[in-house]
């Protein structure tokens, strides 16, 4: 039995794509820190398609000894493809950033998922239709005011998901490496990244995607053979394409 790995997957494109993978008749392990919302997730998938597996872990991503932990507990699961979301945005400047709050987001955006990717590609490097998809932004392949760090930690998840990715195709392997790089999106994302209980997309912003389409977009990244599902910032439009950044072309086929 083969499934799907979903971290972040108590709300925003987590949710959504874990709904969006159940109805392509996939079975999940769902990973977040909140069980209520976890479990409550269980129970409407299964409601709609009763005979899927699901399995839920509640883990706190951003402690090391967690990561490596949750990893050893799913060795026992074939896991068709791993998809790293859990993540967070931090909106300030520099010199006025909480660095609690900026050490938690290194952990969480760069840390966890550089482990998570590295332990899940040497299992399944050799293994058919296997993938592993890193969740970036459109702050990954360009910065945005005021959120330096957050943007550096995106820039981080595209290029190495993207090094990855040539990697693995220089070794003729099976596995795919894909990053998904959403822009503005109605979730949880720009309470935290701005420290508000509640904040209004509409006001915000005048164009955004839902997380039910991101969630879209995100399988139609899956389904294909491209490296790069990205966001245009300026006209919101999705495109697939293969690896973005500039890399050295020895010993590495083109794309």
């Amino acid at each position: 039995m083969k499934y799907i790995v979903i971290t972040g997957a108590s709300s925003g494109i987590g949710l959504e794509a874990a709904k969006a993978f159940a109805k392509l008749g996939k079975n999940l392990i769902l990973i977040a820190r909140r069980t209520d919302l976890l479990d409550h997730l269980k129970e409407e998938i299964l409601l709609e398609h009763p005979t899927l597996e699901i399995v839920n872990k509640t883990v706190d991503l951003s402690q090391k000894e967690n990561v490596l932990d949750l990893y050893q507990d799913l060795k026992i699961y074939d896991i068709e493809t791993w998809i790293n979301n859990a993540g967070f945005g931090y909106y300030h400047s520099v010199a006025d950033q909480d660095l609690e709050k900026v050490s938690q987001m290194l952990h969480l955006n760069i840390e966890a998922l550089t482990l998570l990717s590295s332990l899940y590609v040497t299992d399944y490097e050799h293994k058919e239709n296997t993938q592993l998809i890193n969740v970036s932004s459109a702050g990954g392949y360009k910065n945005v005011p005021n959120a330096a760090t957050y943007c550096a930690t995106k820039f981080y998840v595209s290029a190495f998901t993207e090094a990855i990715a040539l990697e693995l195709q220089t070794k003729e392997s099976p596995l795919k490496a894909k990053v998904l790089a959403p822009a503005t999106t109605e979730t949880e994302f720009a309470q935290v990244a701005n420290g508000s209980k509640t904040y209004d997309y509409t006001k915000g912003f005048g164009t955004f995607h839902t997380a039910k389409e991101m969630a879209q977009f995100l399988i139609e990244l899956y389904q294909s053979q491209e490296v790069v599902g990205l966001v245009d910032r300026n006209t919101f439009k999705f495109d697939l394409s293969g690896p973005i950044f500039a890399h050295y072309q020895t010993g590495i086929k083109n794309m």
